[in-house]
């Protein structure tokens, strides 16, 4: 794990990591000393056992393909209330561990809560149970924080928020790529 102490100690700020296997918001939680909370998309929650471990786990139902205004109202007593969100700024996991588009919803929420977003990477979890490794190594490395306010442009153009941060999660990747 790197670049820990890019977490604010307390208040509210978003993690926005790639996601490439189920085992990333596990291992994000499991990783940070604060408390994190996930959206998670609602189809996990209609199975009563997987419901009560993820529920367990802070995630939160968000109905995908729309702007779902119960979770976004959620997002946002979490972050004001000085809790740590994390996001899929890609709305889903990567099948190719490439990254993909932000979609809108992170960059309205960061926007609307004007909180800091901390770039992450997660690199190993779609190895585990693969044909490669078992248990392969994990890095996740977090890195210093995007403040939505820092740039007029992500007010006017929210994509461009949104950009910065894809862009942002690729240096985290590089970095750790560049250290294994």
């Amino acid at each position: 794990m790197e670049g820990l102490q890019n977490i604010p100690a307390q208040g509210g700020a978003i993690i926005a990591a790639n996601h490439i296997s189920l085992w990333d918001p596990p291992l994000l939680g499991t990783a940070l000393e604060r408390p994190i909370h996930f959206m998670a998309k609602e189809e996990l929650f209609k199975n009563s056992l997987l419901r009560m471990i993820i529920s367990a786990l802070n995630a939160f139902p968000v109905k995908r393909g729309s702007a779902d205004r119960n979770a976004i109202r959620n997002a946002l007593s979490l972050l004001e209330r000085g809790q740590l969100l994390g996001l899929f700024p890609e709305g889903t996991r990567s099948k190719t561990g490439e990254l993909g588009k932000a979609e809108a919803g992170i960059s309205m929420i960061a926007l609307k809560a004007n909180v800091p977003i901390i770039p992450t990477a997660i690199i190993g979890t779609n190895k585990v149970f693969s044909g490669t490794s078992w248990l392969p190594v994990f890095v996740i490395r977090f890195g210093p924080a995007i403040y939505p306010d820092a740039n007029p442009e992500y007010r006017k153009n929210s994509a461009t928020l949104g950009e910065k941060i894809m862009a942002e999660i690729a240096v985290q990747q590089a970095n750790a790529a560049n250290k294994s």
